[in-house]
């Protein structure tokens, strides 16, 4: 499955039901509702150009909790299902999943909306955040979500919540104690950017060095054949913290299986070229992109970085005599009279180029077969390949 997949229907009215659920779970008084825009667009600086000024408490004021939980929450659920689909999770019965600020249960109902394979599974997800009511707040959604689901299909659910107070400090430690065997699948969902924005921009060493103690707690929590997925924003900042950790993950023995196609180094590691995949949000549900546009804050296109790997032996290397197999990581843009797409391979950084060929099929994200032509871009410097796919 190529990343970044539209929704498939069902889970299109699964997310378009999390706006009345949340409503329904903690009601809003009409004057609440009138101000709701501003709180989003309060909230929304707060998360960028006022991030300074933005407290460690932010989300116990009810009103910015209410703004999470009805606009950031359901983007973010957005965004994981568009992402998820496309991993091989080998989850089973009685394995556990560790969710690292988990905040309200993002991960676990992204989970279950786009992996319906997994709902009958008997799971047990760890969620752990620093804010108790965040957790709380989610649990409560989560378990609305399922009720109304089960009572539709006449179900139930096997998903064990457990929530836990912890957070990942800044020389990336955990400070919750978590005890039983090891997770079939560790996840840390937009919660390293909180970290690492700290840091001033100039200083890559310090993002360099919590790259590598969270590769080394990240892998520590994972089972021998489980899986670790940090999910962030589509910054360039993001980007670099990526690749540093996907780095660090190799050199703890993890096997990194999307979205990158080799484990060599990242031809996409800093701010000016960094990895990251934008798409479409023209199935986002409607009520939710009114929201998004009543606060002032449109959301036409999604952009994310992610990691996926495994506790595993990577696969064997394909034969050189074959057709080299790229990632496209970039929208097209004119190269002369052709169009041109930036790309990840084995061999670095890679501009192809279209030609005369139908390029319905490319988009971020896509897997197509290259011949590489010998030439160097002079502007980027990658190596310049033809489509054969």
């Amino acid at each position: 499955m190529n990343l970044l997949a539209p929704l498939d229907p069902a889970c299109r009215l699964l997310l378009a039901k999390i706006p009345d659920i949340i409503d329904k779970v903690f009601p809003l008084q009409e004057r609440f509702k009138k101000k709701l825009k501003y709180d989003i667009a309060d909230l929304s600086e707060l998360f960028t150009s006022r991030r300074p000024d933005r407290k460690i408490s932010y989300l116990s004021k009810p009103n910015l909790l209410s703004a999470y939980l009805r606009y950031f929450l359901p983007w973010n659920v957005y965004r994981l299902c568009r992402t998820l689909p496309s991993l091989p999770l080998e989850l089973k019965d009685g394995d556990i999943i560790t969710d690292l600020g988990s905040g309200p249960l993002t991960m676990t109902i992204a989970l279950w909306c786009c992996r319906p394979e997994l709902r009958k599974l008997n799971l047990e997800f760890h969620c752990i955040d620093r804010t108790a009511g965040v957790l709380e707040a989610g649990k409560k959604i989560f378990s609305a979500l399922v009720d109304d689901f089960n009572n539709a299909e006449n179900s139930k659910s096997s998903w064990k919540i457990k929530t836990i107070r912890g957070e990942i400090k800044n020389n990336g430690t955990l400070t919750a104690e978590l005890r039983g065997k090891p997770s079939a699948l560790v996840s840390a969902v937009n919660i390293y950017n909180e970290i690492f924005w700290n840091f001033s921009p100039v200083d890559k060493d310090s993002r360099q060095a919590l790259a590598f103690k969270s590769a080394r707690l990240l892998n520590s929590l994972c089972a021998d054949n489980g899986s670790v997925f940090v999910f962030e924003p589509g910054i360039p900042r993001s980007g670099e913290f990526i690749s540093a950790l996907r780095d660090a993950l190799i050199k703890q023995g993890q096997t990194i299986i999307s979205p990158c196609l080799h484990q060599k180094e990242c031809p996409f590691p800093g701010k000016a070229k960094w990895c990251h995949f934008a798409f479409d949000t023209n199935d986002a549900p409607e009520d939710l992109k009114k929201l998004s546009d009543a606060a002032g804050i449109p959301k036409d296109r999604g952009v994310m970085s992610y990691i996926f790997s495994c506790k595993r032996q990577p696969a064997a290397a394909v034969s050189k005599a074959m057709p080299l197999e790229v990632r496209i990581i970039s929208d097209g843009f004119l190269v002369g009279s052709q169009t041109g797409r930036y790309c990840c391979s084995e061999t670095g950084a890679v501009l192809v180029l279209n030609g005369k060929k139908q390029t319905d099929f490319l988009f971020p994200g896509s897997v197509v077969q290259v011949k590489m032509t010998g030439k160097i871009d002079a502007k980027s410097g990658a190596r310049i390949a033809e489509l054969l796919s």
